[in-house]
């Protein structure tokens, strides 16, 4: 397991009632109604959350990259994110797909930022080897 060596950030949400629910951040900046995937509650679910967060992670991770390799990145840029909640044994677990957008971009060049974006993110680096990951470009 990677140690942090330096604290960047810290994230604080306050979570009640699980599934069915409800989520806030310290600072109010996130304050939402959960829900259970497939039911009729009108909340997101944690699994919305994840692909959200995780495609917006790799987007910064890919202007990182992009900014110190000096590779002009396309206005519209985006990510497709899909995660998925199905069984393992005896438990739970997620799988997650990534469909990255560089439009414009020769393919060798995008395939080699979004790999090289791959090794720095940190939901890439957390998710490794722990749930099954794929990242494709459009």
């Amino acid at each position: 397991m990677a140690q942090l060596e330096k604290v960047l950030y810290t994230a604080r949400a306050h979570t009640t009632g699980g599934r069915d629910g409800a989520s806030r951040t310290d600072d109010g900046r996130l304050d939402v109604t959960l829900s259970s995937p497939g039911s009729s509650g009108a909340g997101t679910n944690p699994e919305q959350l994840f692909a959200a967060g995780y495609s917006a992670c790799f987007i910064g991770a890919i202007k990182a990259v992009a900014g110190q390799q000096k590779i002009a990145l396309p206005q519209d840029l985006s990510i497709d994110a899909e995660v998925d909640l199905g069984t393992i044994p005896n438990a739970y677990g997620i799988a997650a797909r990534l469909k990255v957008s560089l439009p414009g971009m020769d393919r060798a060049q995008a395939q080699a930022l979004v790999d090289a974006a791959h090794q720095v993110c940190p939901y890439s680096n957390a998710t490794r080897g722990n749930i099954d990951v794929q990242i494709t470009l459009a």
